[in-house]
């Protein structure tokens, strides 16, 4: 079934997109609120009107309807759904309006996926002009709305970009098959007897599809697959029609009823069908819901843009400030850029004037760009205004604003310094174009326009070019160079009604080419034209082929938002056009081209502007503004259809470009097309033949133009279009007329007659004469050659326009041919014919006017008169001067007059025929080539009178030459007035250029007879002034004319002359200058006096270099020689050749001719590992041809058995062996070298001793070598001392194996070792803990396995004994602590502890720098690692400063302490309270001894016992029995006698006697309780315990009374 005809017609929107014609700001709703309370949201009069005209249109259709339902039951179904959602629509509406709802919540919930099918009217429409101009009559625009569903980011892949198209293609078709829309349109007229006619069209998908005819006075049109239709027309009256209505409409009612269930049924799977579609995925273009708004805000404040974007996929946003993106990276904290709930803010923090901009918000999907702009405005508080303020708002000013302070200025003058100069870069580099603008008279806050132009269009700031002013200097800069960048670049500054402008060409080089031999980057990649089927791409071509003739381009597409690159074309293209196609429609693309050759294809080109695969009326409708304010409401309506109606043909058809490649056509729309979009097919034929072909079958043309491709190349074409709709394919249109395929455009013809002249000493004008018949002439491109080199190079990077141009990058010197080559899009013309060669020389001008006339000398009737040589030559040498003069007579001068006819070479000249006592006035003219020059300022007046001074005139012609950063050489000439004597010498004087005149300094203490003077001790960066003073025998005359200012400076590229000798020994002087002007002249001199004619030398100057050969330098040729540069700045070196050099260059001179082969190192021999004798020496380098001969006394070897020899030409060693030396080998070896010219030779002696030692030396080696074949020491047996004082004996092995032994051995006895060795680190170890005298001896450890044996000794005796214990002993004196104090009962001890203490090791006590005698109250002394000293009954005496030293054997350590002030009080004190301790404890009472701790007793017995009791003074003494006091009586005596022993007696024992018992004694000191046990047993009940005791095995312990007694515990009393 074919789409209704609006969907085809428009396009198909997202449900939650809203049409741009209902879309505009907030500020304007809010305004249009305020004017209207009809279009208020949420207005109750709106709402009622909207609902009740929802419901009275429902009810008319549900009329409509009802008749229909009776004939064709089949539509039931679809009826009822329409009226049901109708229904609903309208109460959604209505409640939704009247409680101020938005659009989005007036969504129906169970109907958002699907369309309306009842017809609703509105009362207005909200489309713009232009779109009811190309709708038909009486049309509504349906729009739909629905849900919206957030999808972030844009399709990255193709994959996923494929699945996105087609999901878009099948809503589409789904909104045509299965969203049956009924649309009716009924009329009535005001006549009861007019008959009318009723058309309903109805438009239902059925299997069958097929078309019942209704015998009502309805006539019914349906649409089938055979497209078969049956029209019936019944005229009637309108009464008639209505009475039918009103009786049927009861019926329609009760099947609306009955039809409820399967309209829900139908509903739910719809809307479940949908949900797995993914109802939402219908592309639409960003569009700003909430715009940002411009803010004017004071400096300092924070300014926060909103803005929120709708569209789908999800738009990205960028922020741009004056057209260039916003890097929030590059200014950290001052940009805040989020991105929130669909809400996107930038946030500008601490604003200040440079702020003030416009911003602008970019919102990009795949479906095109939109931007939306807002202004911020940075206002400062009134007092506090600066420069700063202004800068931001330079390009705000309008160019007229010139106001100052005091009104409108006058007049500005702009000048600019510091000025950027021809340029020249490469792609892919940075560059930066700048100058200071000053600007006269300076105006504070006003600040000019500054603006740049590139070939006179006004260059934007982009991600490739930026511009900045930073108050005075104006700044353009390259981030990333292309050859689009290349061209003239003008600054235009602006200030008010002034402007000035400069301008400097930038020429762009090619890249390196990744392939060598590919040609280079094509240019300026545009996009000519976009539709919706294609876009058209253009280029230019390079300048560049790399060698080979391009043989076309390769076309790449980028879609925006990836970075995924295809290729468009197959094969390579020659036109520099092509329509790039397979475009997805809405979607944006960039694109580059690549040129190819048979070497291989170059680097691209910059990427183009990205553009939109739309038509050019969807982009006017995506760009135009909504043409009535948003209300907040949405109308949905929809139209009633009309017939279908088969599109006419199309008209104008044309072909607009024609290439060997492809054909694109061009055409208008028909005129009848009905209401439905239209499709086109185009179709071609043979241009002999009627046989048409359609060309594009399976994807119809949507654009009314179209390109063709497959086209065979040189055959002829006809082709003509057809459009279709729904309703059928119409007629073709008119066929084009006969089109050969092939390039249509012509290249152009080679330009002629190329001719160059000279501009600048770097630069050629050339001129040509312009392609005739030229059609799309793009420019050409100019090439240059250094004549004879054969090698061209582009001068330009960018086609020209015109017939002129400047190449600049010339050498000064060299002479150029031209050529030029025309270029448009078919390609590049031959080249035109080689111009005549020109030499790179500045353009001839007339010299400058000389200065500084001065009066050298006067007679009665004439004057000498001299001056300063112009600034600027003019590009020519000066051939002379002419002067003129005028008498002053009174003031008032006279008539000029010429002084000379014929020119004055020199800068002074005699005028003569003066008149004695009149005053003149002097001008002086330059002449050159080119002309006569301007004439100089009027000289000063000078009086002509005869001078009568003793004293010398002043010197002239001043100069200087060699300016260096410290020295510069002074030149001038004598003066023309001697005086009455002749002139003796000369004074130099000098003096800062800002200094005042009475600072003048002589420079020279004694007058110099030479004309110069080389002036030392200049500070860097200083200006000065000379001037010179002659003297005679009479006086100093008058100082000369100043010379200078002159800044002391090197400048940079400055040389110096160097000296050279060549291999043939000459000796010459040579320099080389990079500034010369087009007309410079090298000129030599020797103590500054011209060398032309000097027989001795010879000069030879080429170019930019020059040289001078001294023929026999000798004695006579010693001096200072220079060499200047004419026509320069002073240009100028000088080389001194006094009686060193000259000793120096004639003895390099004497190397040269008779050359030596340098040697780095002299013969010598060394051992190798194995025994072997290496002969060896080193040149300092040697070529190819170098030769040796090995001599050995005075007889040539050569290599063999015995003698093997290299030589390394790279490294310049020469190299001998020998395996072995014997007796016979004893003599003398010479190595003898010859290269080239060069020769040398040195000289090894080996005899007597010397040659017995290395031959000593190397039978050692061989043993060595021998012995490391087995098991061996890589590092014999030492001895170190730990950190824990002991003594580690050690070894490093090598060469070992798992079999190998390692036995260690004392004195001949072997040594057990607990561990057994890995030799993993290959070290072996041997450790002794607390190293005594004992551990003296040899120590030996020997290493054996199958392989061999080896053994290590060490010696640890004598005084290799005494060392280890010195090391030993200062280990452990190292390990000493430091002192400390301790108290005692007997007084006070200061002690250190040691890791272990030895008897080597001495220990010293002094005290307060004075050695300690020991006594019975002071000692010393050891104990296990405590090293002590005791002081006892402690004095004040004995506070000071204590040190302990311990001596090692070589070395004393001490260690100190203070035992005085606190810590001598304290530790007395503690001192104190020991000794009383110790007394307390002495004399405290005590039990001595003689009790038991438990006594057992047999019954009846008698218990005695005694034991000794000690006190001072004597104790008392007490009894307990069970902690209580025990009293003595008859049964228990107590007794204690002489203050020592007591007794305790009881006389008869018995088991009540049993119990603990304790004796106390007491004294002042202290007391103390002694207990014992007395247990009474029976005899019978003990031998009854032993039994049973016995029988249990015990043995060690006894069982009394039921517990268990430790027999030594046990003390029995038998009686």
């Amino acid at each position: 079934m074919s789409l209704p005809f609006y969907q085809k017609f428009h396009q198909h929107y997202d449900r939650s997109y809203r049409n741009k014609d209902l879309r505009t700001t907030m500020s304007q709703y809010h305004q249009e609120k305020k004017r209207s309370a009809i279009y208020t949201h949420g207005s109750a009069a709106y709402s009622s009107r909207s609902s009740a005209a929802h419901r009275q249109e429902s009810e008319a259709f549900s009329r409509a309807t009802s008749a229909s339902y009776q004939q064709q039951t089949s539509l039931a179904t679809q009826s009822a759904l329409a009226t049901a959602v109708s229904r609903k629509a309208a109460s959604a509406y209505d409640y939704g309006y009247s409680h101020g709802l938005t659009d989005s919540s007036l969504m129906l919930e169970d109907y958002s996926s699907g369309l309306s099918p009842q017809t609703k009217r509105a009362r207005k429409s909200l489309l713009s002009g232009e779109e009811k101009e190309n709708l038909p009559s009486d049309y509504m625009v349906p729009i739909f709305s629905g849900r919206q569903k957030h999808v972030s980011g844009i399709t990255d892949t193709e994959e996923e970009r494929i699945k996105e198209a087609a999901a878009y293609i099948a809503q589409r078709n789904l909104l045509a098959s299965e969203e049956g829309i009924i649309a009716s349109k009924q009329a009535t007229a005001s006549k009861q007897a007019t008959v009318s006619k009723q058309a309903t069209a109805s438009k239902q998908a059925t299997a069958s599809k097929q078309a019942t005819v209704s015998k009502q006075a309805t006539a019914s049109k349906q649409a089938t697959a055979s497209k078969q239709a049956t029209v019936s027309k019944q005229s009637t009256s309108t009464l008639h029609q209505e009475e039918v209505l009103e009786k049927k409409s009861r019926k329609v009612a009760i099947r609306e009823k009955a039809e409820q269930l399967s309209l829900r049924k139908t509903l739910e799977e719809t809307e479940a069908f949908h949900k797995k579609l993914n109802e939402d995925n219908l592309l639409h273009a960003p569009d700003f819901v909430i715009k940002p708004r411009s803010h004017t805000v004071w400096e300092k404040e924070n300014v926060i843009l909103h803005c929120s974007v709708s569209g789908w996929p999800e738009p990205r946003v960028t922020w741009y400030k004056n057209q260039v993106p916003i890097n929030v990276h590059a200014n950290p904290g001052k940009y805040v850029i989020e991105s929130r709930y669909g809400m996107h803010t930038l946030e500008i923090n601490a604003c200040d004037f440079e702020d003030t901009a416009q911003y602008r918000a970019s919102a990009m999907n795949v479906k095109g760009e939109f931007s939306a702009y807002a202004s911020v405005v940075v206002k400062r508080y009134k007092g506090e205004l600066d420069e700063t303020g202004f800068h931001a708002r330079v390009s705000t000013m309008p160019p007229s604003f010139a106001v100052t302070p005091y009104g409108y200025a006058s007049k500005f003058e702009i000048h600019f310094d510091e000025k950027f100069d021809v340029s020249f870069g490469r792609e892919g580099e940075t560059m930066s174009l700048g100058c200071r603008v000053v600007i006269t008279p300076e105006i504070k806050h006003f600040q000019p326009e500054i603006q740049w132009y590139r070939n006179g269009e006004l260059v934007s700031p982009s991600k490739w070019v930026q511009t900045h002013w930073s108050g005075d200097r104006a700044t353009l800069t390259f981030s990333h160079l292309n050859k689009e960048d290349e061209g003239l670049y003008t600054i235009h500054a602006r200030m008010g009604d002034y402007y000035e402008q400069y301008s400097a060409y930038v020429f762009v080089r090619d890249a390196d080419a990744e392939i060598e031999g590919a040609p280079a980057s094509p240019l300026d990649v545009v996009c000519l034209e976009a539709n919706k089927d294609y876009i058209i791409i253009s280029w230019k071509q390079p300048a560049v082929d790399g060698g080979s003739p391009i043989l076309g381009y390769f076309i790449d597409k980028c879609e925006v938002g990836t970075d995924s690159w295809s290729q468009c074309n197959d094969t390579p293209v020659k036109f520099a056009r092509f329509p790039v196609t397979g475009l997805i429609e809405g979607r944006s693309y960039i694109f580059r081209v690549r040129a190819v050759n048979k070497t291989g294809i170059g680097l691209p080109s910059r990427v183009s502007e990205p553009v939109a695969a739309l038509d050019p009326a969807e982009k006017a409708r995506l760009k135009s503004r909504p043409s009535a304010p948003w209300t907040g409401q949405i109308i949905v309506t929809e139209e009633e259809p009309t017939e279908g109606i088969i599109p006419g043909p199309p008209t104008d058809l044309s072909v607009t470009e024609a290439t060997r490649s492809y054909v694109v056509l061009s055409w208008k729309p028909p005129r009848q097309r009905g209401h439905e979009g239209i499709l086109y097919f185009v179709e071609k034929c043979d241009a002999e033949t009627e046989n048409w072909q359609r060309v594009n079958t399976e994807l119809p043309v949507k654009s009314p133009r179209f390109a063709l491709f497959d086209l065979a190349e040189g055959k002829s074409y006809r082709f003509r279009v057809r459009c279709s709709n729904s309703a059928g394919v119409g007629e073709p249109s008119e066929a084009t007329d006969v089109t050969v395929v092939g390039d249509k455009l012509d290249i152009p013809k080679a330009p002629g007659n190329v001719i160059p002249s000279r501009n600048t000493d770097t630069s050629v004008v050339v001129t040509w004469e312009e392609s005739k018949d030229a059609k799309e002439l793009v420019g050409y491109y100019i090439e240059s050659s250094v004549v004879g080199s054969g090698k061209w190079e582009p001068c330009n990077n960018n086609p020209v326009k015109g017939s002129r141009f400047t190449c600049h990058g010339l050498t000064t010197g060299q002479s150029y041919i031209f050529r030029v080559r025309a270029v448009n899009a078919a390609g590049l013309s031959e080249y035109s014919q080689n111009s005549e060669a020109i030499e790179v020389k500045a353009a001839i001008a007339a010299p400058s006017p000389p200065c500084d006339i001065t009066c050298l000398e006067s007679f009665h009737d004439s004057m000498v008169l001299g001056w300063k040589q112009p600034d600027k030559t003019g590009g020519a040498e000066i051939t002379g001067y002419y002067v003129n003069y005028r008498e002053v007579i009174d003031g008032v001068p006279g008539r000029w007059r010429e002084a000379n006819i014929k020119a004055v070479s020199d800068e002074a000249y005699k005028i003569s025929n003066l008149k004695e006592n009149m005053v003149y006035q002097f001008q002086v003219a330059a002449m050159n080539i080119a002309g006569l020059g301007v004439p100089s300022a009027v000289s000063e007046c000078f009086k002509c009178e005869e001078w009568t001074i003793a004293v010398p005139g002043p010197p002239h012609s001043l100069k200087y030459s060699e300016v260096r950063k410290t020295s510069l050489v002074l030149q001038w000439k004598p003066p023309v007035h001697s005086g009455r004597t002749p002139v003796t010498g000369y004074f130099v004087d000098m003096k800062e250029a800002s200094a005042k005149e009475d600072q003048w300094r002589g420079l020279n203490e004694a007058a110099i007879k030479n004309n110069y003077l080389r002036v030392q001790g200049l500070k860097e960066g200083e200006s000065y002034v000379f001037r010179v003073r002659a003297i005679n025998l009479t006086g100093v005359g008058k100082p000369s004319d100043l010379a200078g200012p002159v800044v002391a400076e090197t400048r940079p590229g400055t040389k110096e002359v160097v000296v050279s000798v060549d291999d043939d020994g000459i000796i010459s002087l040579n320099f080389e200058c990079d500034q010369m002007a087009p007309n410079s002249e090298f000129t030599w001199s020797k103590d500054y006096v011209s060398t032309e004619d000097s027989p001795r030398l010879e000069v030879e100057s080429k170019g930019n270099k020059t040289k001078m050969t001294f023929k026999d330098l000798g004695t006579e040729d010693l001096g200072i020689y220079s060499c200047d540069v004419t026509n320069t700045d002073g240009i100028a070196s000088s080389y001194l050749i006094d009686e060193e050099e000259l000793k120096r260059l004639l003895a390099l001179s004497q190397e040269h001719k008779f050359p030596t082969v340098p040697v780095k190192s002299e013969l010598a021999v060394e051992i190798l590992e194995k025994g072997q004798v290496r002969f060896w020496m080193q040149a300092e380098k040697l070529s190819g041809n170098a030769k040796v001969n090995y001599i050995f006394n005075d007889k040539e070897i050569f290599e063999g058995p015995k003698y093997k020899m290299h030589i390394d030409r790279n490294t310049g060693i020469i190299e001998m062996f020998m395996e072995k030396l014997q007796d016979e080998d004893e003599g003398t070896y010479t190595f003898q070298l010859q290269d080239g010219r060069a020769t040398g030779h040195s000289t090894l002696v080996l005899i007597g001793d010397v040659y017995k030692k290395l031959q000593k030396e190397a039978e050692f080696q061989r043993q060595e070598w021998i012995r490391k074949q087995g098991p061996h020491f890589a590092e014999y047996l030492s001895w170190e001392v730990t950190g824990e004082c002991n003594v580690l004996l050690k070894c490093k092995v090598a060469n070992i194996k798992k079999e190998t032994h390692i036995v260690w051995y004392k004195d001949e006895r072997e040594i057990s070792v607990d561990e057994k060795h890995d030799f993993k680190d290959g070290i072996c170890t041997l450790l002794i803990t607390e190293f005594s005298k004992k551990d003296a001896g040899i120590y030996e450890v020997i290493l054996k396995d199958d392989r061999g044996k080896d053994k290590s000794r060490l010696k640890l005796v004598d005084e290799a004994f005494k060392d280890l214990m010195s090391e030993v002993c200062k280990m452990i004196a190292l390990s000493a602590t430091d002192l400390k104090i301790q108290s005692t009962a007997e007084g006070i001890r200061l002690y250190s502890f040691v890791t272990y203490y030895l008897e080597d090791l001495k220990v010293n006590w002094s005290h307060n720098g004075t050695a300690i005698k020991y006594s019975d109250r002071v000692k010393t002394g050891v104990t296990g690692e405590q090293i002590w000293l005791q002081i006892n009954e402690p004095t004040p005496n004995d506070k000071g400063k204590y040190v302990m030293e311990l001596f090692d054997g070589k070395t004393g350590h001490q260690k100190t302490v203070d035992l005085s002030g606190q810590a001598y009080d304290e530790a007395f004190a503690e001192f104190q309270r020991l000794k009383q301790a110790a007394i307390a404890e002495k004399n405290r009472a005590r039990v001595v001894g003689g009790l038991p701790d438990v006594v057992t007793i047999q019954e009846g017995k008698a218990l005695n016992l005694t034991c000794i009791v000690w006190g001072d003074p004597t104790p008392e003494v007490s009894w307990l029995k069970n902690e209580r006091p025990l009293a003595s009586d008859d049964h228990c005596n107590l007794k204690f006698e002489a203050g020592k022993t007591a007794y305790f007696t009881i006389s008869g024992v018995s088991t009540a006697d049993s119990g603990k018992y304790g004796l106390v004694v007491k004294n002042k000191y202290g007391s103390e309780i002694s207990d014992f046990t007395v247990s009474v047993f029976i005899p019978e009940e003990e031998a009854r315990i032993a039994t049973a005791e016995a029988q249990k095995g015990s043995k060690s312990n006894i069982l009394y009374r039921g517990r268990q007694v430790e027999p030594t515990s046990m003390f029995r009393v038998m009686l």
